[in-house]
């Protein structure tokens, strides 16, 4: 996931992710002309090192990570509970972010769910889950045996 706190770390970030990793392009902040621009670098990078791409926001409705680009299209949705899950399967969303498993720095003072709690928002749910918040490559060891199909992070990927 991007955003503005991850600077000139965005490239060394991408560079590092596996071909078949993603990256939700979200720089909500970031003016709309630089923004297009920045996503024509990223969108560079990823065709070339076969990373799915994900744009947040846009014409895409509010909750949703948004549509990428390249061939067809993949829609993601945030679940903080299992009510917001349900409507994420509603509206076509094929990857469920599920956050805050751990304490983040995005969200500081939120509680977390802890692995356990997040794993039954999406229980029996026909989406993959993604462990969101606080997550490191340690931590997805602990949260794959909870059936998280991956993991995102920010801060953990720009270090």
């Amino acid at each position: 996931m991007t955003d503005e706190r991850v600077g000139d770390a965005l490239w060394t970030a991408l560079r590092r992710l596996p071909p078949g990793s993603g990256v939700v392009v979200r720089h909500h902040r970031t003016p709309a002309c630089q923004r297009r621009l920045l996503i024509r670098q990223i969108r560079r990078i990823a065709v070339a090192r076969r990373l799915v791409m994900v744009v947040a926001g846009g014409a895409v409705g509010a909750g949703t990570h948004g549509v990428g680009g390249g061939v067809g299209q993949l829609r993601t949705w945030a679940a903080h509970d299992r009510r917001q899950a349900i409507a994420g399967i509603r509206v076509g969303a094929k990857i469920l972010f599920v956050s805050p498993l751990f304490p983040t720095r995005s969200h500081p003072g939120a509680p977390a769910l802890g692995p356990a709690k997040a794993a039954r928002i999406t229980a029996g749910l026909p989406v993959a889950a993604i462990a969101l918040g606080g997550m490191t490559a340690r931590r997805f060891i602990r949260a794959r045996h909870w059936g998280f199909s991956g993991w995102a992070a920010i801060d953990a990927l720009s270090r």
